[in-house]
């Protein structure tokens, strides 16, 4: 199947400068492309992985990536609808580009022919006096398009600062500079940056005299109208210190019905008849979750390794009495037990009653005396008849830690520290 019947079937081209054309220059030989991320924080985010994903997918069909971290964008910031975004040092920029530029590598190769280059754009910006700036690159920009973009007009009346204004300058002139610097000819991002990248594509055709190409992919919602990406505890990270593989893992676990076969077709690189008999799975049987697992599985494979993802799944399966809660490392039951709930105990001799009542599970003593009365207290996943017992050093996993659950789905757990 070619790429683009694949991105068509997936549903990942939302505009393009025409994908006849985007056809035809993909099988007349081999293409450079290019996707940017601006650093503006320590770490991407859930968000970016439409366009890591889709890079992926390009490079895994023969086109060769050029993955461009904004240094010099990071700098300025793409305008915001609402306000001006808060400027970053020159130093934090720069380290948040290595970052995020390891954070890149695990979802492309950088070997073969078609092998990804990493590119920053502060090494050509850089080099450019403001004269040289406003004559070779801003005379080829008419200011009513500039003032079209919808982002631009919304800022219009609560102002917008010629910072921001000129970011579409800056980006366009990323893509003149890939293409004359790698021989680049096809740029995608998200549906935002449209305005953006056909700049880029009408930039290089006056300066250059060239044709390039284009697309963006969709922007990723809930099927509920909710932001795409947050939780409870804020945005879920590709960075391990900012959100465990394990939170990452139960993000793709609770996805909605309503939303998993999208994320499949958007996320996934497993075969359409994969995709079609998980959607299936899902209208017939959809308390067993296959779908989510089959996605939460696959991305945190590759993102933190199979190693780790083999971690992972036991831990959520031990937390409910189906494995052994004694053989997961420390670091992944602190972080299931850091999203089901962690409490800090530092009261000696506590009893099983209060470990329940600290942790959350139930609400007062009472509750945990009626709980383990019903069968339904658990310290362990051992099965707990006398609520008053107090709970030993020797049943601490990793010597601080205890599994308190009621009954077979409510989990939490407790850490005593000194």
């Amino acid at each position: 199947m070619h790429i683009l019947d694949d991105f068509a079937w997936r549903g990942l081209i939302q505009d393009s400068t025409g994908t006849d054309a985007i056809r035809e220059h993909i099988d007349a030989g081999q293409v450079t492309f290019y996707v940017g991320f601006d650093p503006t924080a320590v770490s991407l985010h859930v968000g970016h992985l439409m366009q890591v994903l889709t890079a992926r997918r390009l490079q895994l069909a023969g086109l060769r990536p050029l993955l461009l971290v904004g240094g010099a964008t990071g700098q300025i910031g793409d305008p915001k609808e609402t306000a001006e975004r808060t400027l970053n040092s020159p130093e934090t920029v720069a380290g948040w580009v290595e970052k995020i530029r390891a954070q890149l590598a695990p979802f492309v190769s950088y070997d073969g022919e078609n092998g990804a280059v990493a590119v920053n754009n502060l090494d050509w910006t850089s080099e450019l006096n403001v004269i040289d700036f406003l004559r070779d690159v801003g005379k080829h920009f008419p200011v009513s398009k500039m003032l079209a973009r919808e982002v631009v007009k919304a800022r219009l009346e609560s102002g917008i600062s010629f910072t921001e204004f000129s970011y579409q300058l800056l980006q366009s002139n990323d893509f003149f500079e890939l293409h004359r610097r790698h021989g680049c000819t096809l740029q995608f991002g998200g549906s935002d940056q449209w305005g953006n990248i056909t700049a880029g594509v009408d930039y290089i055709r006056r300066r250059a005299g060239e044709h390039v190409h284009a697309f963006v992919t969709p922007l990723v919602t809930k099927a509920d109208g909710t932001k795409f990406g947050k939780t409870e505890g804020g945005a879920v990270w590709l960075d391990p210190e900012l959100t465990s593989p394990y939170a990452f893992y139960q993000f793709w676990i609770n996805a909605g019905d309503a939303d998993v076969v999208r994320y499949l077709k958007y996320f996934s690189f497993k075969s359409h008849e994969e995709i079609e008999e998980l959607e299936r799975a899902t209208a017939e049987k959809p308390a067993a979750r296959l779908a989510q697992k089959a996605l939460a599985e696959e991305l945190t494979a590759l993102l933190h390794g199979e190693e780790e993802t083999a971690h992972v799944i036991a831990a959520s399966q031990a937390l409910f009495g189906r494995g052994e809660l004694a053989d997961l490392p420390e670091p992944t039951l602190r972080a299931a037990l850091a999203e089901a709930g962690l409490a800090e105990i530092t009261k000696p001799g506590i009893t099983v009653a209060e470990a329940m009542k600290e942790s959350g599970v139930v609400a007062s003593l009472g509750e945990a005396r009626r709980a383990a009365k019903e069968g339904g207290a658990y310290l362990n996943n051992v099965r707990v008849s006398d609520p008053g017992t107090v709970v030993d050093p020797s049943d601490l996993l990793h010597g601080k830690y205890g599994v308190i659950r009621r009954g077979k789905k409510t989990v939490a757990g407790f850490e005593v520290v000194s």
